[in-house]
């Protein structure tokens, strides 16, 4: 008696790389799109800024924008206490 064993291997290259594609998929959903989501708030909320709004910058101090520039933005923190402000350090507006 005999066992065959010539059987013929089920899935193939599909059953071997179905783990891979389905981690790409899972990182795909996981991480990159909600991160892309992130990023195009923040780039419409910075650019929504307008004169008069106040906001919070990163290192947390609270001011009221007073005027902008290309790359920063004035802010007025105190009376007659201006700082100036890179865009990408605004943490989000106050409302």
């Amino acid at each position: 008696m005999f066992l065959q064993t010539d059987v013929p291997a089920q899935g193939g290259l599909v059953g071997l790389l179905f783990p891979f594609i389905l981690m790409g998929v899972l990182f795909y959903f996981m991480l990159l799109r909600p991160q892309q989501k992130q990023q195009k708030e923040r780039k419409a909320m910075l650019d929504a800024l307008k004169k008069g709004d106040k906001i919070v910058t990163v290192g947390g101090i609270f001011g009221e924008l007073v005027a902008f520039k290309e790359d920063y933005v004035t802010l007025e923190v105190a009376d007659k206490v201006q700082l100036k402000v890179s865009r990408s350090g605004i943490s989000h507006v106050v409302k």
